[in-house]
């Protein structure tokens, strides 16, 4: 493969930066919830109130996880279920105050977690890191 070392350094890398924040761990920051069930309710935090299939698009999760996952943030009441006004086929999700919580912790730790790890940089070297990152979202947006 004429591109092997480009991409062993690419994957090099995504395994030293999910490994750095735990990616891999099966609960995400010391939490009961795993990293996509986090995602999930960042995605219903963000855009609530919300369909399933928005979340499916924006997370490209499948759909049968999506609704096991929702099933069980429904039973412990992490999010309310709505038909949609304008359109009865369409079941919109909203958290709940316990949902909106739980989001807010995780979401604060998470913070924290990063704060953590860039506090031995310079604000430079922040910016700087910060700006790579952004390199990377732009250049792999443009495909």
């Amino acid at each position: 493969m004429k591109d092997k070392k480009i991409i062993d350094s690419i994957r090099a890398f995504n395994r030293y930066y999910t490994g750095l924040i735990g990616l891999l761990d099966d609960h995400l920051l010391n939490s009961d919830y795993s990293l996509v069930e986090a995602r999930i309710l960042y995605e219903i935090h963000t855009n609530q109130p919300v369909s399933a299939s928005q979340i499916m698009t924006e997370i490209q999760i499948d759909k049968g996880y999506l609704s096991r996952v929702l099933k069980q943030f429904e039973k412990t009441g992490l999010i309310l279920k709505e038909v949609s006004s304008e359109d009865a086929r369409i079941t919109l999700v909203s958290l709940t105050d316990k949902g909106d919580q739980l989001f807010n912790e995780l979401n604060d730790t998470s913070n924290r977690q990063i704060a953590g790890l860039i506090k031995k940089l310079t604000k430079e070297q922040q910016q700087q890191l910060a700006g790579h990152m952004q390199a990377i979202r732009e250049i792999l947006s443009e495909e």
